[in-house]
């Protein structure tokens, strides 16, 4: 049978379509042959990534290449680009890595900025705009009573995060970074409870060299929710349920919405715990999605499912979703083009975001609003401040967790005190009241930039 690297395989497909005995099979993004294979090489030639090969004896062990940078960041998401342009910037030896084969995708996210942070980075381009908005409309129901709240004057844009991501990590290319996708962390090299580098799987032909060990004065960990490089150096980015968002979003086609203004739902039975958003991206399209809180949202499924004829994945995250457009003019005639999901922190930091010869970044910090859960820009105030302390550190030769923790306190003396306060006021309104007149005006501060 042919061997398939995985870690090469880009999954197009263009194998499977060659194979005179139907033995390979393509799944999402996982490849898989049978035993039907007859090994007659015909896949072999038509992958152009070299991700398939015929198997012979005594295939030697590939070899551990050691390499050494100033700074290694994992994750090229907004806040690991803008990390590692501005150590590059500084004259840092950067690394920057994507696990995906693509940088900004999937999108996990709404896509939602403010114009006036976002100018704190960067010149709006039409290429990765995909609306400007200038009025947010947050509607909050309790039963039959509800409230609603809007407002303009201010200015923002909902992205086309696959572009955007992109754009950043070129700057970063662009100022001297050396940035790998299809590249993941697999462990840290860790020396006396100190980080000193990262182990990476590599997918995207680094040398030619399948693993690799890095040594790195230090690692800035921008790996996302589901971050593993924090718990690899032993600290505790465990996030618990009550302060984690269960998420789905479509991007409906041929709706009908206002193409300059953003929409939110403050309900109970629609989105316990969370709300409901519709961000319109033109073109008769917007991302419609909502969360909720993941430790209740179970009982008012159950609860739900008593009143309605249950169907297949009523009892989900999107079973939600399906009802709230279903119920909403201008949205139910729409279709699906895309669906994405996922979870998002509505907690503050976690006690530690360094260690020696680490800091960690963005939703790997917890560094979300959690009134909103949006955290694009936060992730990217936090990618600056953290390469601006790691170039202080290296060139002062000092990546202790005492010298790296003055990018946490620069951290609080900003976004993060407002993040802070904004934690305070989810807690002080327990879910069901949130109709309440003086969370709405927070919340829609919020969303307001």
């Amino acid at each position: 049978m042919v061997i398939i690297d995985s870690e090469r395989c880009c999954y197009c497909g263009g194998c499977v379509s060659v194979c005179p005995v139907d033995a390979l099979a393509l799944h999402e993004t996982r490849l898989e042959v049978n035993e039907d294979c007859i090994e007659c090489g015909d896949c072999t030639t038509a992958c152009p990534v070299g991700a398939l090969r015929q198997p012979f004896a005594g295939e030697p062990q590939r070899p551990l290449l050691r390499l050494r940078y100033d700074l290694v960041v994992v994750g090229a998401g907004p806040g690991g680009s803008i990390a590692a342009e501005t150590a590059a910037r500084a004259g840092l030896s950067v690394l920057l890595i994507e696990k995906r084969q693509e940088i900004g995708s999937p999108v996990r996210c709404a896509e939602g900025v403010g114009h006036e942070a976002l100018l704190g980075f960067l010149e709006p381009d039409p290429r990765w705009i995909a609306s400007e908005i200038h009025r947010a409309s947050v509607l909050a129901r309790n039963g039959a009573y509800s409230r609603s709240m809007g407002g303009s004057g201010g200015k923002g844009y909902v992205l086309e995060r696959r572009i955007f991501d992109r754009v950043l990590a070129e700057r970063a290319a662009q100022a001297g970074a050396e940035v790998r996708v299809k590249t993941a962390a697999t462990g840290l090299m860790m020396e006396a409870g100190c980080v000193r580098g990262v182990r990476l799987r590599c997918g995207d032909f680094m040398r030619g060299l399948h693993e690799l060990e890095v040594e790195a004065k230090v690692v800035i960990a921008a790996d996302g929710v589901e971050s593993q490089v924090g718990r690899w150096a032993g600290l505790d980015v465990k996030l618990l349920l009550p302060d984690t968002l269960v998420c789905a979003q479509y991007v409906l086609a041929g709706i009908d919405v206002d193409p300059n203004c953003t929409d939110y739902t403050i309900d109970y039975e629609i989105a316990p715990g969370g709300y409901a958003w519709v961000f319109p991206k033109g073109e008769g399209k917007a991302n419609v999605g909502l969360g909720v809180q993941a430790d209740i949202w179970g009982e008012v499924a159950g609860r739900s499912s008593h009143r309605l004829r249950e169907k297949p994945g009523d009892r989900s995250v999107l079973g939600f979703l399906t009802r709230f457009i279903e119920k909403t003019p201008g949205l139910s005639q729409g279709y699906p083009v895309t669906l994405v999901a996922g979870n998002v922190p509505a907690s503050p930091p976690p006690a530690a975001i360094v260690k020696d010869g680490l800091m960690l970044v963005g939703d790997a910090a917890r560094q979300l609003d959690p009134l909103t859960g949006g955290g694009i820009l936060n992730a990217m105030q936090a990618g600056r401040l953290a390469a601006q302390v790691a170039v202080q550190a290296v060139e002062s030769k000092d990546v202790s967790a005492g010298a790296l923790s003055r990018y946490p306190q620069l951290w609080q003396q900003g976004v993060g005190r407002k993040m802070q306060r904004n934690y305070r006021l989810l807690k002080r309104f327990p879910p069901m009241m949130r109709a309440d007149e003086q969370f709405m005006r927070a919340f829609s501060l919020a969303v307001g930039g």
